[in-house]
């Protein structure tokens, strides 16, 4: 066992209120600048709708994450070096700015420069070319428009269950998907970048580029199954979340968290077994991903766990706030939070809470019955379980279960009366692990959700002494393998 730190996230979807105040942070923090445009490192979409860039997710179009092969080895689905190296410049599985949107800006001059009695028109022009565009899409462009037709047959995932999702209006129902880089324990991304310009801190996990490694190939963006590398068309580097690190090493959380109006984030340090990293991704079965993946995420209070983090060098505040952050018991103590295809094999560690919606054919039922019902909600659970477990519905359904039963426990808690014990029953949960979900889930303040551990001057120090970008291809194992390798690290992002 080799104890390693690794900053993860929850987003409750229950909550999200679709503002995008998270994109608008990033964007004005980060990718302001010319070349990022198009570039939205957060990003919220519209389930069930194409995403962001346009079907992100069929991955049968763009090959990203990793593989089994016939032999049970790990594959990038890209292709091996030889395949890359044919498709060097004509790459089939790289999207085009047209899978993303032509970034334009108006003639505003045109409103004041008009002389021949004409209404003043700014006419609309594109930021790469320099030249007059019609404007098709933009960011955020089928906002809202999960209920239409034209944008839900386009989702990847209601290609496969069209013969349980229906399109017509009164079946219509819709979410929001907040989306940033996940910094996954086995990233396609870094596999795939022939520079070794990709690259995971072994102090927290968190993805970066060396922008002075970085070429442009841009193998990271095809092998990627969540596209969140973009293309600086600027400067012809790779650009990517990067969790806002500098506020990280300070205490606070990203700009995307901070900022957030409904609260559905959070964020802290947990630990996981790295020898244990390539068996959780080797499952035959997609859906033992997830429970091999909670596996090797280790119980921050367990002596041995703590004995070994103090012996690979983690200091005594990373243990303190991996004991104290939530993220560890709504992933793998609850269990009320899911990773976001899994079936990618990176074992992505920007987990979600599904969201709840109405038992629409059922108005008038007690709280005994609601249980049989959730596969009746608005929201099909097929659908929820292609996004979050690799189709596996009885997963995703003990988990809205126990979302309604922290609902039914308060409500008796409130009006004074003691809870029904089925509901105990049903969920395999205790009486304190609703009032601490219920604190967490509901009225957690900031200094409960972000519990985040300030940087050691001395572990920046030797962030500078030691190689921890991977030898290409290697993934996750690359890190030990480029452990005691020199290079400067003045340019991290």
């Amino acid at each position: 066992m080799k104890v390693m730190v690794q900053f993860a996230a929850v987003f409750n979807l229950d909550k999200c209120l679709g503002c995008h105040a998270c994109s608008i942070a990033c964007k004005n923090l980060w990718t302001n600048r010319e070349g990022t445009e198009y570039m939205w490192w957060n990003n919220v979409e519209t389930k069930p709708g194409p995403g962001y860039p346009n079907q992100w997710e069929d991955q049968d179009k763009w090959h990203g994450g990793w593989i089994l092969t016939k032999d049970g080895k790990l594959k990038l689905a890209i292709g091996g070096r030889i395949a890359r190296l044919l498709e060097l410049f004509s790459n089939p599985y790289l999207p085009t700015i047209d899978d993303y949107y032509e970034p334009f800006t108006y003639t505003y001059s045109d409103l004041v420069k008009q002389d021949d009695g004409k209404q003043p028109v700014a006419k609309p022009i594109s930021l790469i070319s320099k030249k007059p565009i019609e404007i098709d899409k933009g960011p955020n462009w089928n906002d809202d428009l999960a209920g239409g037709t034209e944008t839900i047959l386009q989702d990847p995932n209601v290609k496969k269950l069209q013969d349980k999702i229906k399109t017509d209006f009164e079946n219509a129902f819709m979410m929001y998907l907040p989306r940033i880089c996940n910094h996954c324990l086995n990233p396609s991304c870094m596999a795939a970048c022939p520079a070794g310009a990709i690259y995971k801190r072994v102090e927290d996990g968190i993805v970066l580029t060396d922008q002075q490694k970085c070429r442009g190939w841009r193998f990271c963006i095809a092998a990627c199954p969540y596209k969140k590398v973009y293309y600086n068309w600027s400067t012809g580097k790779a650009e990517k979340c990067i969790l806002c690190y500098p506020r990280i090493e300070n205490g606070q959380p990203p700009a995307c968290f901070q900022q957030c109006v409904g609260r559905i984030r959070y964020i802290g340090p947990v630990f996981y077994d790295a020898d244990r990293v390539l068996w959780a991704v080797s499952a035959g079965d997609p859906k033992e991903i997830i429970d091999r993946h909670l596996e090797i995420i280790l119980d921050p209070y367990d002596p041995d766990v703590v004995k070994n983090a103090k012996e690979n060098g983690i200091d005594e505040d990373f243990i303190k706030t991996a004991q104290r952050t939530p993220v560890y018991k709504m992933m793998k103590v609850w269990r009320i939070a899911l990773p976001l295809h899994p079936e990618y094999r990176t074992l992505p560690m920007v987990w979600y809470i599904p969201p709840l919606s109405p038992i629409v054919e059922n108005m008038k039922i007690s709280d005994e019955q609601i249980f049989p019902l959730v596969d009746q909600m608005r929201i099909p659970l097929e659908y929820l379980a292609s996004l979050f477990t690799a189709g596996d519905v009885d997963r995703v359904k003990n988990v809205l279960k126990k979302l309604l039963a922290l609902r039914i426990y308060q409500r008796y808690i409130r009006l004074h009366k003691n809870p029904p014990g089925w509901i105990f029953k049903e969920t395999s949960l205790t009486e304190k692990d609703f009032e601490e979900m219920y604190k967490v889930l509901a009225i957690a303040k900031i200094e409960d959700r972000f519990v985040i551990p300030t940087a050691h001057k001395e572990k920046a120090i030797k962030m500078f002494e030691e190689e921890i970008a991977p030898e290409y291809g290697q993934g996750h194992r690359g890190m030990e393998i480029a452990a005691k390798k020199p290079r400067d690290l003045r340019l991290r992002a």
